[in-house]
């Protein structure tokens, strides 16, 4: 059923279970998640602990629907990035354009690849199979870079890709001595050309 009224929630805006996943990855991002409590990220949403767990069962439910959530905008990205990909381009743009994707969304990225790192076995597997679809969509962005590349060759330089990036978004969101000494602009720089050489062996001798 649907009403119009004035104390109806605006279509346009997150909903209260949306809060909680958004003030519970900034939080999780700047701290251990297992020293984060529930009353912590009410107080963080701007609502009671017992609203928090109207929504969710318990705070790891809310890292692990924090990490479904930023896995699935991911893939999307990737997703969008395939289908803008110029059959027979440099796939280097399109892997530093994720990159930039991923580091306009700090905060869930260093949630997903950091903080909940050996959390638990739940967050692990979704960490798991997001890595799974990822390198799906990397295979057929390589596909359109490389037409000619066989299975077993796609699936390898997807591999070297989606190693690229998972290493480049962790030392993006540390900020680690590799990412602060070379700079962001030459960072990226260097991980697109790298991603170029993964893929395209041939360009290391020119």
């Amino acid at each position: 059923m649907t009403t119009s009224g004035s104390g109806t929630r605006a279509a346009h805006r997150p909903s209260r279970k949306q809060w909680v996943i958004e003030a519970a990855t900034e939080l999780f991002a700047t701290q251990p998640p297992d020293e984060v409590t529930v009353a912590d990220i009410a107080a963080r949403a701007e609502m009671t602990s017992a609203a928090v767990y109207y929504h969710f069962s318990s705070k790891d439910q809310v890292l692990a629907e924090a990490m479904r959530a930023f896995a699935a905008a991911l893939r999307e990205q990737l997703q969008a990035i395939t289908e803008a990909h110029e059959p027979g381009s440099d796939i280097g743009a399109s892997v530093t354009a994720l990159l930039a994707w991923m580091g306009e969304h700090r905060s869930a990225a260093t949630v997903f690849f950091v903080s909940s790192a050996g959390m638990s076995q739940d967050a692990e597997a979704l960490r798991q199979q997001s890595r799974t679809e990822l390198l799906e969509e990397l295979v057929r962005l390589i596909r359109k870079a490389r037409g000619a590349a066989s299975d077993a060759e796609a699936a390898v330089v997807g591999l070297g890709l989606l190693a690229l990036l998972e290493t480049a978004a962790i030392s993006q969101v540390r900020g680690d001595d590799v990412y602060r000494s070379l700079g962001h602009r030459s960072f990226v720089r260097e991980v697109g050309d790298l991603a170029e050489r993964i893929a395209d062996p041939a360009t290391q001798a020119s």
